[in-house]
């Protein structure tokens, strides 16, 4: 129980303290309420980036995410996508608000801003995935699968890139943490996922093909 303790106490920190961090930021008292909200916005959505790929892989460093089915992973890996999509909407959107010229400016492709055009690549992403999650029944299950892991490598490089060229209320070094852990896990998940699924398509030696981690039967996913 200690153990189970201390993974998701990892894993709320690895989030929570930049969070912590950027709330006592100095620069927040030169910025409206509704630039503030837009900002958080992103930042609780990067922080949602790590959750992703701990809830599809079902594991935290090499084991089972505590408390949580591959079914139940799987389920909440959908919702924290919703959850992300509207992190997204109401961070460009209260950059909209606070800031008109500049939003067109960056969906434009025009902004001055080094960090802009990673940020309008990766809300495109971002809806992409969420798009292909609605469309899954649509597509066979193999192609749908590498779609939606080439877009979520995608969603996860440029908003790293994003988030570190900006400078702004989050702390530098925690900063860097949070999207260096994002990064790993991604890269870690995405590779073992990968590694299984090839094991799976050959025979064990008992004759049987065996389901990688995270991964439900046919009979199953078609009811989800």
């Amino acid at each position: 129980m200690a153990k189970v303790t201390l993974i998701w106490a990892a894993l709320a920190a690895a989030i929570g303290v930049p969070i912590a961090i950027a709330a006592a930021s100095p620069l927040l008292a030169w910025r409206d309420p509704l630039y503030i909200m837009a900002g958080f916005a992103g930042i609780i959505a990067l922080g949602l980036l790590l959750v992703q790929p701990v809830l599809i892989g079902g594991y935290l460093p090499g084991r089972y995410l505590p408390g949580l089915s591959a079914y139940r992973s799987r389920r909440t890996h959908r919702w924290i996508g919703g959850l992300l999509v509207v992190a997204v909407l109401i961070h460009v959107g209260g950059l909209w608000i606070s800031s008109p010229p500049d939003m067109i400016d960056a969906l434009l492709f025009r902004s001055p801003t080094p960090f802009s055009p990673f940020g309008v690549i990766a809300m495109w992403a971002i809806f992409t995935a969420a798009l292909l999650a609605a469309l899954r029944q649509r597509f066979r299950l193999r192609t749908w699968r590498i779609a939606h892991t080439f877009v979520a490598v995608v969603i996860v490089v440029v908003s790293a890139i994003h988030a570190i060229l900006i400078e702004g209320a989050m702390e530098t070094v925690s900063k860097a943490a949070l999207c260096a852990l994002v990064l790993a896990a991604t890269v870690r998940v995405v590779t073992h996922l990968w590694v299984k699924r090839k094991q799976a398509t050959s025979p064990s030696p008992g004759g049987e093909t065996t389901l990688p981690i995270g991964e439900l039967p046919k009979q199953v996913r078609e009811r989800n």
